[in-house]
């Protein structure tokens, strides 16, 4: 087996280094600096291949000892002190917006914001189960990354602590009642930051439940949410986000496109003339709850179906999927010219591609990275775009 020499971090967290024969390897579990001499291929293609580490002869200073076994699966980035992790995400940023050649000289882009949690900060988690013929019992596992197969869980430090008991309580009732772990889809679980737990066992080939519906304040304001549905899963970072959104509010008139359940418009603009667009039913019917006793006006569609919405007197706001935003939204941007677009997104390299097309009318005044996902390589990033 050749060794690898890793060279730095790539957009979506691996490490790379190259084979002696020039073939690029794609690796987990390895830090820039070090020398990989044995490794296991996941996948390999005729010019690169992807691998997990296995050993290591020359360990980078910045390394640390994971604190989960299971770190692979749900948060690679355990094995990197948390300083580097956030200097490592603000590099990534950086790459990915010059990859777009989208122009940064003048522009502020700040530090990764966090509020130094690094560990125990998810609301939410959903496990796999997996009955072991050994013990003959059911128990929490992850799927192992690069793969299908389950891996069993016994410890797991990335969500709060409530989540964990509660998700060890119904795998010991399981066993109790000798349930079959393929009856169930998945343990879905969510917890409210005063520690309320919501959410349960999905059950295969058939409708989820409906849980009991949870409640938070956000910036002192209260939101009704599913278990079932989006919701942010790191709500103090979440609010650091909020505030800084706020500043940038300069318009009477606020649209909120992919609004979800309403956190960010009926966080930061409840006072102005507000209109939320947001297309999943579900989502919807939680939206039109929490704008009871505003002014805000709902809208069930999608965005890219909402253009008539967007105009050329307004704040816009922008948090879409992974996916970004449809290409028809860019191009009602760049025909109606509202003067200030701030777009919230929980993938940059989607996001740098929408901006770099709305440059010929917009400019960069403000970007601010979040740490929504610490341990993950995930970076929420917010550009505030004001029109020329």
């Amino acid at each position: 087996m050749n060794n690898i020499k890793i060279d730095k971090f790539i957009p979506g967290g691996q490490s790379i280094g190259a084979l002696p024969s020039g073939k690029k390897a794609m690796l987990w579990g390895a830090l820039p600096g070090e020398l990989i001499t044995e490794y296991e291929v996941t996948k390999e293609k005729s010019t690169y291949l992807e691998a997990i580490a296995v050993k290591i002869s020359q360990s980078s200073p910045r390394r640390v000892a994971p604190l989960d076994d299971c770190y692979l699966a749900t948060s690679p980035w355990q094995i990197l002190n948390y300083n580097y992790e956030l200097e490592s995400k603000h590099e990534l940023l950086l790459e990915i917006f010059r990859q777009q050649k989208i122009p940064l000289d003048d522009v502020k882009i700040a530090e990764v914001q966090t509020d130094n949690r690094d560990f125990y900060y998810r609301n939410k988690m959903e496990y796999a189960l997996y009955y072991d013929h050994a013990d003959q019992q059911i128990h929490l596992a992850f799927r192992a990354r690069g793969t299908h197969r389950k891996i069993i869980v016994n410890q797991s430090s990335l969500e709060r602590p409530e989540i964990w008991q509660r998700a060890q309580a119904i795998i010991a009732e399981m066993n109790q009642r000798g349930d079959e772990a393929r009856n169930y889809q998945s343990l879905l679980l969510r917890c409210s930051q005063d520690g309320q737990v919501s959410g349960g066992l999905t059950p295969n080939g058939r409708k989820h439940p409906v849980f009991d519906n949870l409640q938070d304040n956000i910036l002192d304001r209260s939101y009704s949410y599913s278990p079932n549905g989006f919701f942010q899963i790191n709500l103090p970072v979440y609010e650091l986000a909020l505030r800084e959104i706020a500043r940038h509010i300069t318009t009477s008139k606020v649209l909120d496109l992919y609004a979800g359940v309403g956190t960010i418009g009926l966080s930061v603009a409840r006072d102005r003339e507000l209109t939320l667009v947001e297309c999943d039913k579900s989502a919807y019917r939680e939206l039109e709850n929490n704008c009871r006793n505003t002014a805000a006006h709902p809208v069930l569609a999608k965005s890219e179906d909402a253009l008539d919405y967007i105009q050329s007197d307004q704040t816009v706001i922008v948090d879409p999927p992974r996916a970004g935003c449809f290409s028809t939204v860019i191009e009602k941007f760049l025909a109606a010219e509202p003067p200030i677009i701030i777009y919230l997104s929980c993938n940059p390299i989607t996001q740098a591609r929408d901006i770099a097309a709305l440059l010929p009318k917009y400019r960069i005044t403000k970007v601010v990275p979040y740490n929504f996902f610490p341990r993950t390589p995930h970076l929420e990033n917010l550009v505030i775009l004001e029109h020329k």
